[in-house]
C-alpha cells in the first residue's frame, strides 16, 4: 500500500482534456445532460475505461458502469464516480473530477498490477446536475429506486419539451442493462467541495460525514394583467411586486435560521413580460436548504406563513408545489473511517465537512454504504466557469479514494 500511487500529472492531462470538450471562452465547460457534446463526453470516457482494461455496460437511464475484475466475482463491487454532464455556464471539476479520479484510481491498480479482492466499478451518473432534465441526481436516483424508470425516461427538457428517453436514443445511450437492484459493496465519491470551507480552513481534504436535507418548491403567483398608465396604484393586484416581497421573504427564512441554512430563489418568470403591463403571472423556484431535518421542516413552515400572507395582502393567488425532497443524509461509519485511513496514510491536513450541495452519493447511501471525499476549489466557487482547483488538492483527492477503496475491496472477504 505504501507503493501504490496514483499519477497526478496524468489525472489532470485527462481532466484538461475532459473540459475540451465543451469549453467556454472564461475557462469552464457547457456540456449539458443528453447533448451531442454530452455524447462526446461519454464516448472519450469510455474509451479510456477500455484502455484500461475494464468492461463497460450502460443501464437503461444511461448511466455507464466501468468494471475491472475482482479476484472474487461474486462480491459485490465497490463503486466509485460522479457526474460528467454540467451547468450551462460551469466548471472543469464539478463531476467530472470525481468520474477521472476513479478512473485514475482503475489505471493505478492497473500500473501496480494490483489485483483487488472484490471488483471496482467507476460509474459516471447521467444527469446529476437536473439543468435541462428536472430533477437532479436522476441517474443514481433510478439505480437507488427512489425515482421509477418510466418517470425519468418522460422527464422533458425544460425548454424544448425533449424527453430523456427521446435523447438517449438519439445519442446512442439507451442502454440495455437493468437498472439498479444489484448488490454494492460500497461507494465512494470524490468531488470539489463547491463551498469554501477547506479553504478557509487551509485544510486539502474534506472527510465528509453526511449531506444536508433539500426542499425545493415551484411557486404560481396569479394576479391581473392591466394597462401600466391607467390602473392605480391601490386598485392593482401585481403579481410580480408579490413575487418580489415572496422572494425577499425566502431569503430572510434562510437567516432567520443561520448559522447553517441556506435559502434560494434561483429562476424566475413573468407573464406577460411587457414594458407597460402590470404582471398577472409569475412563477419562481425555492430551494431550502439544512443539515437538520427539523429545523429544514421549520424552514418550510415559515416560508409558507409569510408568502401566504403577502398573498392576502396584496390580493393575489397562491400555489406552492413541493417538487423534490430529500432528508438529510448521514454517511457510512465504515466509508468515513476509510477515508479517514486513507488522509493518515497520505498525510494530509484534513477537516470532517457536511456536504452543502447534492450529489449522487446522497441516493446510493439508500441502498449502500457511501462516502465521500472533498477537495478544496478556489474561492468557494463551483456553477461558474472560473470555477478552479489545484493539481496537487486534485491528486490528493485521487490518493485517498485509491487508498479508501483497496481497503474496502480487500476487506469484504473477511
Amino acid at each position: 500500500m505504501d507503493n501504490l500511487r496514483i499519477d497526478g500529472d496524468r489525472l489532470w492531462e485527462s481532466l484538461m482534456e475532459l473540459a475540451r470538450i465543451g469549453a467556454t471562452e472564461k475557462g469552464g465547460v457547457c456540456r449539458l445532460a443528453l447533448t451531442d457534446l454530452d455524447k462526446e463526453g461519454r464516448d472519450l470516457f469510455i474509451r479510456w475505461c477500455e484502455e484500461a482494461g475494464c468492461t463497460v455496460s450502460v443501464d437503461r437511464v444511461g448511466n455507464i458502469f466501468a468494471r475491472r475484475p475482482g479476484l472474487d466475482e461474486n462480491l459485490p463491487p465497490v463503486m466509485t464516480g460522479s457526474h460528467l454532464d454540467s451547468q450551462p455556464t460551469g466548471g472543469k471539476f464539478d463531476g467530472a473530477y470525481g468520474v477521472l479520479a476513479g478512473l485514475e484510481v482503475l489505471r493505478a491498480l492497473n500500473d501496480a498490477g494490483l489485483e483487488t479482492d472484490a471488483p471496482v466499478e467507476v460509474v459516471a451518473w447521467t444527469n446529476e446536475e437536473g439543468s435541462r432534465f428536472s430533477p437532479p441526481m436522476m441517474g443514481s436516483g433510478a439505480f437507488a429506486k427512489v425515482f421509477d424508470e418510466s418517470y425519468i425516461l418522460e422527464r422533458p427538457d425544460n425548454v424544448t419539451g425533449e424527453t430523456v428517453g427521446g435523447e438517449l436514443k438519439r445519442i446512442g445511450y439507451d442502454g440495455a442493462q437493468d437498472v439498479g437492484g444489484r448488490d454494492v459493496g460500497a461507494y465512494f465519491e470524490a468531488h470539489i467541495e463547491q463551498g469554501p470551507i477547506l479553504e478557509d480552513a487551509e485544510k486539502m481534504i474534506g472527510v465528509v460525514t453526511g449531506a444536508q436535507g433539500q426542499r425545493w418548491y415551484e411557486v404560481f403567483v396569479t394576479g391581473q394583467e392591466a394597462h401600466a398608465g391607467p390602473t392605480p396604484m391601490p386598485l392593482r393586484r401585481d403579481a410580480l411586486v408579490a413575487s418580489a416581497r415572496m422572494i425577499d421573504a425566502v431569503n430572510k427564512v434562510g437567516h432567520d435560521h443561520l448559522p447553517n441554512a441556506c435559502a434560494t430563489c434561483g429562476f424566475v418568470e413573468v407573464k406577460p413580460n411587457s414594458r407597460n403591463t402590470i404582471p398577472g403571472e409569475v412563477f419562481f423556484t425555492v430551494d431550502l436548504r439544512h443539515p437538520s431535518d427539523e429545523v429544514l421542516a421549520n424552514m418550510d413552515a415559515a416560508f409558507r406563513k409569510r408568502c401566504q400572507k403577502i398573498a392576502a395582502e396584496l390580493n393575489v393567488e397562491l400555489r406552492i408545489e413541493d417538487f423534490w425532497h430529500f432528508p438529510a443524509t448521514p454517511f457510512d461509519d465504515a466509508c468515513i473511517d476509510a477515508v479517514r485511513a486513507g488522509v493518515e496514510r497520505g498525510g494530509y491536513k484534513a477537516m470532517d465537512i457536511v456536504s452543502g450541495a447534492g450529489h449522487d452519493a446522497v441516493y446510493l447511501a439508500r441502498v449502500a454504504p457511501a462516502g465521500m471525499i472533498f477537495i478544496p476549489c478556489e474561492g468557494g466557487i463551483s456553477h461558474n466557469e472560473i470555477e478552479n482547483a489545484t493539481r496537487e488538492d486534485c491528486a490528493a483527492g485521487a490518493q485517498v479514494l485509491l487508498n479508501a477503496i483497496v481497503a474496502r475491496a480487500n476487506r469484504q472477504t473477511a
